[in-house]
């Protein structure tokens, strides 16, 4: 299996039915899986195929892909909700005696 140094990507594992293997997938690389017949097979063929696809990007000169764990997030994002919603959430939040932000990220943590 060719390695990527410090790699950070984030991989996932999963069933699928209808190939009937599990299927290594990367976030960062979405058009990129590695079906085996076990898990770990699975996370080392999607592992290697990253591996792969980020040698040839930079033999090219393409940009990479930055993992997601070292993404910086704000904490700040806008959601847009029908004004029904919009009503119901505020509402919510007054009856609660919280912020509609308070409850907005209540709701999400869930």
């Amino acid at each position: 299996m060719k390695a990527i140094p410090d790699d950070r990507y984030t991989y996932r594992v999963t069933w699928s039915e209808d190939d009937k293997e599990y299927v290594g997938l990367c976030l960062e690389f979405p058009s990129l899986s590695w079906l085996a017949s076990a898990p770990e097979a699975a996370l080392r063929g999607i592992r290697s195929v990253v591996a792969d696809a980020v040698a040839d990007m930079r033999q090219n000169r393409e940009a990479v892909p930055e993992p997601l764990a070292r993404r910086a997030f704000s904490g700040k994002f806008m959601v847009r909700v029908p004004p029904e919603v919009h009503r119901c959430l505020a509402v919510e939040a007054a009856e609660a005696g919280v912020s509609l932000n308070r409850l907005a990220t209540v709701k999400l943590a869930r």
